[in-house]
């Protein structure tokens, strides 16, 4: 291992194009006779489609369901009990669901003609009512978004293992009724297509924005009714993931069959208004949770019953019920006790369909659990901080099953938490708190806690029946004859640094030049097929089969060296990019050169595989892996205006073993400015007929520089024992927990008032209705 091997804080190769203005996105792409898409768009949430016309001098620009009839609907169903089917038209026919569906495709030389295309295009609807509250959509008697169900639940879900008997044994409990508002996901490139059909090799040839290429490949056969080795999928550079671009979109699907309709390329690239309107959104939950706990103040035990708003449709291919699924087996955090009970409803609504955000059902689980204890710690009138490190999984049980059958690999969590403490100086904050501010605001100090489950296997995929099941992750790794490494992986890299972090696992086994390495990702006709990226795997399972592969080629260099050296291949051994013998040395590069063009000097029972591996890697365990983390945030609350500034912000975070510990900061920098984003500013709001009320950026407020604070990032690294280095995802944790520590700031800031904030965002509106409505309790008593 080398300085520049797994643990160094090496810049991202990656940044040097990126700084200079040569990456290459969808939108930079120009073929030959290209024409641009724009759609036709529903303006109702929920309505029959009596007629379209198209006038006859632009039908021939124009794609309607009925041209593409042969086309099936896009489809992500799963195997759980009582789970109910949708198909998604990828143009609508007969109705329509949420604003922003698509009606037509219309195809002109530039987005401006086609979208004055679209203009011309008549649809006359019946407007039906339309369910735009996940809770009463429940309700008997709710409009039916899909009339066969009966009803408007995609599935309930129930975990339960409860005892009466604890449960009345409790010496405390409180009741809290949560919710958290629905996000837009807001990558800073949009989404976007370009499809083009190549005649001479029979083939679909797709340019997507995309974090699942081989997905994408997989859905569009389904789809189309090609096989896969007829579709092509290329995912260039791309600007931000975050789950947004994890799905099949009607638009691909649209643009695939109209390449060959037309004769052209298609272009299509997602505006603002789009991806705030049309685009799947996330995270809107809703929890009544009860938390018991005992004299000692220990948590004994949660009941709960969640509701998730999952839209119009189930996204292919992780369907509607991948947030609700996981509440039941995440709400218990990282807590050991010895009661539970959660019922969670996943409901259709008239809104976009929703999709698995950096964090995924996370976010909110946190969001509920550390708001309630925060607030059962008041009731026992003892520091929330107390209850927590009472209640915490101790190292000495490691590994550890939770009560919803969570498998802990490895941790400390009272540590983080004793950490988070002396850095935020909890002691300092009480004694200031007492003191009261110059200004009159009030301060307050909130803590939250979880745990990010990565590199998820097999055996949890394939019991929920899905489209996408993991498997093993493969990496093809070869030489070059000049010495040079090219790795090809299935994932993808899209701000994750992998260019970067896969090399330095290269480099750790082989020596290799980090400027002689070159990681080929992104395209299905070149790479090993692979789920993708997601859920915090890539490094867990893409870096484990870079290592494997890399570790059969130093096994290969070796032979060939020890021979070339004339040397036993047990006496050698390789060393920075060299095999290195008893009386002599070679480099990596010499080897590469000697397999590739000088054949004849190479030992007569070399490996006729040569220089060129593919091998897989799951981690030892289907489980996955636990990295976690502690947040703790002081804030300043203004009563009268209910702005909120907040002062100090640290975390406490365990990823096991770091690759690139300058790399993980900045993938907890950027989640944790998503989850201030989502604490204080995103929300999308919807009317009683289903309208988005913030179809711009100057409606929908997302955090800038200006709103971060500087952040105190302190790193422990308890090396999992399932995976290759010790190493854990981390790429989601930064945006899980703020939304739970700042609302605990600000619950503690305004304690004394009485006032309590239990929705997400808590923006300063709901900060003085909090405190008006105290006042008003008050004055009633």
């Amino acid at each position: 291992m080398t300085d520049t091997g797994i643990g160094a804080r090496l810049i991202r190769k990656e940044d040097d194009r990126y700084m200079r203005g040569r990456g290459r996105y969808v939108g930079d792409i120009r073929l030959a006779g290209q024409q641009d898409v724009a759609f036709l768009r529903s303006p109702l949430a929920h309505a029959k489609i009596l007629s379209v016309r198209v006038p006859e001098a632009l039908r021939g620009r124009v794609l309607l369901a009925a041209d593409i009839a042969a086309v099936r609907q896009i489809r992500a169903d799963t195997t759980l009990p009582g789970f109910k089917s949708s198909t998604q038209p990828v143009l609508a026919e007969t109705r329509v669901r949420h604003v922003g569906e698509l009606i037509a495709m219309c195809v002109a030389p530039t987005r401006a003609e086609a979208e004055d295309i679209a203009a011309e295009i008549e649809v006359e609807f019946e407007e039906l009512p339309a369910v735009t509250d996940m809770l009463a959509g429940r309700e008997p008697g709710a409009p039916l978004l899909h009339e066969p169900w009966g009803d408007n639940l995609f599935l309930v879900s129930l975990t339960d293992v409860s005892s009466a008997e604890l449960k009345q044994k409790a010496t405390y409990s409180v009741t809290r009724e949560l919710r958290t508002a629905r996000q837009a996901m807001s990558p800073m490139e949009g989404r976007g297509v370009v499809a083009e059909w190549d005649s001479r090799l029979g083939q679909l040839v797709i340019h997507s924005s995309t974090q699942q290429p081989h997905v994408v490949r997989s859905g569009l056969a389904e789809c189309l009714g090609l096989d896969e080795g007829q579709i092509r999928v290329i995912a260039p550079d791309v600007g931000g993931g975050f789950g947004y671009k994890g799905i099949l979109l009607p638009e691909e699907v649209a643009l695939a069959f109209g390449t060959r309709r037309f004769g052209t390329p298609l272009r299509w690239l997602e505006d603002r208004r789009e991806n705030l309107v049309a685009g799947a959104d996330c995270r809107e939950h809703h929890y009544r949770l009860t938390a018991y706990a005992d004299s000692d103040g220990r948590l004994l035990g949660l009941d709960c019953e969640a509701s998730v708003d999952c839209g119009a449709y189930s996204a292919y291919p992780f369907s509607a019920c991948l947030e609700g699924g996981q509440i039941g087996s995440i709400l218990p955090g990282l807590y050991d006790f010895p009661h539970y009970r959660c019922r969670v409803h996943s409901v259709a609504t008239n809104k976009p369909p929703i999709l698995p955000y950096r964090g995924v059902a996370r976010t909110g689980a946190c969001f509920a659990l550390e708001v309630t204890l925060d607030a059962l710690a008041r009731e026992i009138g003892i520091e929330p901080t107390e209850l927590r490190l009472n209640s915490l999984v101790r190292p000495e049980q490691m590994p550890f099953d939770n009560i919803a059958k969570r498998h802990f690999d490895s941790g400390d969590y009272p540590e983080a938490l004793r950490r988070a403490i002396a850095a935020i100086d909890l002691e300092g904050v009480r004694a200031r708190q007492k003191q009261g501010e110059a200004d009159r605001r009030r301060i307050g100090v909130g803590f939250a806690m979880y745990a990010e489950q990565a590199g998820h296997g097999t055996s949890v995929y394939s019991a929920w029946g899905i489209p996408m099941v993991p498997g093993h992750e493969q990496c093809q790794a070869r030489f070059t004859p000049d010495g040079g490494l090219e790795l090809r992986i299935g994932a993808h890299s899209h701000g994750q640094g992998l260019e970067t972090t896969l090399s330095q696992v290269a480099h750790s086994i082989l020596g290799v030049p980090h400027d002689k390495i070159r990681l080929v990702h992104g395209d299905t006709a070149l790479t090993p097929y692979s789920t993708g990226t997601w859920g915090s795997r890539c490094m867990i399972m893409s870096g484990g089969a870079v290592a494997t592969a890399c570790d059969a080629l130093a096994d290969r260099l070796k032979r060939i060296g020890a021979a070339l050296l004339q040397a036993d291949a047990a006496a050698v051994r390789l060393e920075n990019g060299e095999v290195v013998g008893p009386s002599g040395r070679i480099a990596v590069s010499e080897i590469a050169r000697t397999w590739y063009r000088r054949p004849q000097d190479l030992p007569r029972d070399v490996d006729p595989g040569g220089l060129e591996v593919t091998a897989g890697y799951k981690a030892q365990r289907d489980t996955g892996t636990f990295s976690y983390a502690a947040h703790a945030a002081v804030v300043a609350v203004d009563t009268e205006t209910g702005e909120t500034e907040i002062l100090d912000y640290v975390i406490v975070e365990d990823g096991g073993v770091l690759v690139n510990p300058m790399i993980v900061d900045g993938q907890i920098i950027g989640g944790t400015a998503q989850g201030i984003g989502t604490a204080f500013y995103e929300e999308m709001p919807y009317d009683d007929r289903g309208q988005p009320l913030a179809s711009t950026l100057s409606d929908y407020l997302l955090p800038g520089p200006t709103e971060m604070p500087k952040l105190k990032i302190l790193h422990m690294e308890t090396p999992s024992p399932y995976t290759r280095f010790g190493q854990k995802g981390i790429g989601e944790g930064g945006a899980i927990a703020p939304p739970a520590a700042l609302t605990n700031a600000v619950n503690d800031a305004l304690h004394d008032l009485g006032a309590e904030l239990l929705m997400s965002p808590v923006t300063p509106r709901r900060i003085v209705d909090a405190i008006t409505a105290a006042q008003a309790r008050e004055a009633a008593e």
